[in-house]
């Protein structure tokens, strides 16, 4: 066999089930090696779209996610959805191509663009190591929650291989030898089985030192604790802590009477005064950076702030924290229960009956009061969601573009647990919405996906609509269509500048569906969703879009709060 196809075969071993890409002449035999070999290959219209697919197949999977792309234009093309996979950690391993020669058309600096948004960057060096070359990248995107490219130079592909393929056993990779760049552990730093670092002892003692004298303790839990809700709340029923979470882990402490929902921007007003309210605040996996803090405002002045990262490079990255702990959060967690005790949650300012009367009337979004602004043709955005909220199944997954309206989707729209929302937002990129959705249904397929995207970011992504229907699944895909850039109409706006670059006639999203494949409905009043009731009675045997024109007329309360923050 040549080296191309050694590759493929020694990943498959490794064990991923799905591929995600374009395939090009440079990927063609690794990526048809894998699909020999057993693994699913979903192709993408674009290689943008392709890399955010994988990046939230490896969130909502638990695995480690693969994108194949062609030398050169493939892998420029797949770049923001590799930037936002490299932002949020994702373990995600890009196979592509790489054009070597420099005057070669496709040859750019792949192992530089890499590096440039926090990629870790390798490379199939020969024959003789092409094997050990595929599974160390590999299990650094394992072990260390990193975005590696492993690039594939066109000639060491051609090279001969003199099989068998071995697949050596993992303890020869403990080191990464050579491929060490900001990772999760120091090296040398035990793991645990499930990928986590055991805190100090010293670091034990003083966390349990800080929560055994709080009186209204909160934990924020982020995409780092998405595993450790026993071991959370455990310890929150010890320390009389309330819980919260960052966006990406929305749903996570869903059915607890302490569940504050999303921290941050997306809080309602009740959360955000019982947060702000605390007087500490545990981080756990979580970055506590300006848009779960609000910019600090969800920060008492007199706060203890604690973060627990099982990356050090985290720990006060974002804001200063009083204490840093070095550990995963199920390991810190269970250590920290064990050394408290049984707690006493009864002491006064914790846990009450009142309290928890109030966190489940005046949390959800849904009990805020509001003036449904609809009419005129429109349909207010908040009024929709919560129609659409009530008519969709509980077992979905929703995925959430970026936009003005994001808002809306993410905190109208309840999820059953941490794993029914995706929300590629590290890099705040519009038009990752469809991608991600794609990515997320693949993984999760007994829920039905739901898309939440704006105007703009539908555009943005359309051509993944045929993958949709290419790939039978039955999703709603639901366009918030405002005619605009909606976030930068009510920035600028407000200062007398002229939006007519921002602004946009009326697009038939509707039409566009129908055109690839879908069923499709507009959707002006609350009375038009009916059709919407029909799609879910009948055999959903195509994507249904619903396209929703939105009012427009104020921003949203998340994007109000965000730019005042700045």
């Amino acid at each position: 066999m040549i080296v191309a196809q050694a590759v493929g075969e020694a990943l498959a071993q490794l064990g991923p089930r799905v591929v995600f890409g374009v395939v090009g002449s440079g990927n063609f035999h690794v990526t048809t090696t894998l699909v020999e070999h057993g693994a699913r290959f979903v192709a993408a219209r674009h290689e943008g779209g392709a890399a955010t697919m994988a990046d939230a197949y490896a969130r909502m999977s638990g695995t480690v996610g693969v994108l194949s792309v062609h030398q050169g234009p493939g892998l420029t093309h797949a770049m923001t959805g590799v930037t936002e996979a490299a932002k949020s950690r994702t373990p995600l391993l890009v196979l592509a191509a790489e054009a070597v020669e420099p005057r070669s058309n496709f040859h750019v600096d792949q192992s530089a663009l890499a590096r440039a948004v926090g990629a870790v960057p390798a490379r199939v060096e020969s024959a003789a190591t092409a094997v050990d070359d595929t599974v160390r990248a590999y299990r650094l995107a394992e072990r260390e929650r990193r975005t590696v490219l492993l690039n594939l130079p066109l000639g060491v592909q051609r090279e001969l291989f003199e099989g068998p393929v071995r697949v050596p056993g993992e303890g020869g990779y403990g080191a990464l030898t050579g491929m060490r760049d900001r990772t999760s552990g120091a090296a040398g730093t035990p793991f645990e089985a499930d990928g986590e670092c055991p805190p100090s002892p010293e670091a034990v003692a003083e966390l349990a030192e800080v929560l055994s004298s709080a009186r209204r303790p909160v934990f924020v839990a982020g995409r780092g604790a998405r595993h450790a809700r026993r071991e959370l709340e455990a310890l929150a029923d010890r320390a009389g802590a309330l819980l919260a979470t960052s966006a990406v882990a929305r749903g996570l402490f869903n059915g607890s009477p302490w569940n504050l929902d999303v921290s941050g921007g997306f809080a309602s007003p009740a959360a955000a005064e019982l947060i702000s309210g605390a007087d500490v605040i545990v981080g756990w996996g979580c970055a506590l950076n300006m848009w779960t803090t609000r910019h600090g405002a969800l920060v008492g002045p007199s706060a203890t702030v604690v973060q627990v990262d099982a990356d050090p490079e985290a720990l006060g990255a974002h804001r200063h924290v009083d204490l840093g702990v070095f550990g995963g959060a199920a390991a810190t967690a269970r250590a920290v229960a064990e050394l408290l005790g049984d707690g006493d949650p009864a002491l006064p300012g914790r846990r009450t009956a009142e309290l928890a009367e109030r966190v489940a009337r005046e949390v959800p979004w849904r009990g805020v009061p509001y003036t449904d602004a609809s009419g005129g043709g429109r349909i207010d955005p908040r009024t929709l969601s919560i129609a659409l909220d009530d008519l969709l199944p509980a077992e979905r997954i929703v995925s959430v573009d970026s936009g003005n309206f994001m808002g809306y989707p993410s905190m109208f729209l309840s999820v059953p647990d941490e794993n029914g929302f995706c929300f590629t937002q590290a890099f705040q990129s519009v038009g990752l919405g469809l991608a991600t959705a794609i990515g997320a249904a693949l993984a999760r397929p007994g829920r039905l996906p739901v898309a939440a995207l704006g105007d703009g970011g539908a555009l943005m992504g359309v051509a993944e609509l045929e993958t949709v229907v290419r790939l039978g699944l039955p999703m709603v895909l639901v366009v918030y269509d405002d005619e605009a850039y909606g976030a930068e109409v009510h920035h600028f706006g407000p200062g007398g500048h002229p939006l007519d670059l921002v602004r946009f006639p009326p697009v038939d999203f509707a039409a566009i569906a129908r055109g690839f494949g879908c069923a499709a409905v507009t959707v002006r009043e609350r009375a038009d969703l009916g059709a919407v009731s029909a799609w879910l009675d009948g055999p959903r045997d195509r994507p249904l879009l619903i396209h929703a024109k939105v009012t427009a007329g104020h921003p949203s309360w998340w994007l109000e709060e965000a730019f005042r923050g700045h």
